[in-house]
């Protein structure tokens, strides 16, 4: 019995190790445990900080290695509010902008890709943040106060803050969709 009892537990150990939410891999413990932050405080990120989420953005990948975004760094609390009007002192706003192609649009999966890479690393810093796409429209009507590069259009903005601890994370977020309503399989 003891030995069903302990091969039961081992093997518990080794699904939850697989499946579970719990990992020894920092990118996917992050990934696991993140979500969009709305509450902020007005302590600035570090120029170190900031640095590291714009090098990880800038070696996402994309579409034939064309790398056809930009990034505008807003600090200014003035400019940001233009966007998003419950930003703090000490966020900061990155714009990150998608060349337009031949047929007018941008690559925004490529720009997506670059915004999810700059938003795990944000977390894995400590850091929160939040993505918005809806002020894009609202940039790119004023690309010279967000300064959008020429031949840019805005697609998404990043958030990135230092959080309110006492906000409980599992309280704050909305609730994921469980496994089973998201995931498929094809036999």
């Amino acid at each position: 019995m003891k030995i069903k009892l302990s091969l039961l537990v081992i093997a518990f150990l080794a699904v939850s190790k697989l499946f579970g939410q719990g990992t020894d891999n920092c990118v996917t413990s992050v990934i696991l445990s993140g979500y969009s932050e709305k509450a902020y405080i007005s302590e600035p990120i570090t120029v170190q900080q900031l640095d590291l989420i714009l090098k990880c953005g800038i070696k996402a990948p994309s579409g034939k290695n064309i790398q056809p975004w930009k990034f505008t760094v807003i600090k200014d609390e003035t400019t940001m509010k233009e966007i998003i009007k419950d930003v703090v002192p000490g966020n900061v706003l990155i714009i990150v902008s998608g060349i337009v192609t031949e047929n007018g649009t941008t690559p925004d999966f490529d720009c997506g890709l670059a915004t999810e890479s700059m938003f795990v690393a944000a977390h894995s810093v400590g850091l929160g943040a939040r993505i918005y796409s809806g002020p894009a429209g609202i940039i790119n009507s004023n690309k010279e106060l967000f300064q959008i590069p020429s031949g840019y259009m805005a697609v998404v903005a990043l958030r990135i803050g230092n959080i309110d601890k006492s906000v409980d994370a599992v309280s704050a977020a909305s609730p994921r969709k469980k496994f089973e309503e998201v995931v498929n399989y094809k036999n």
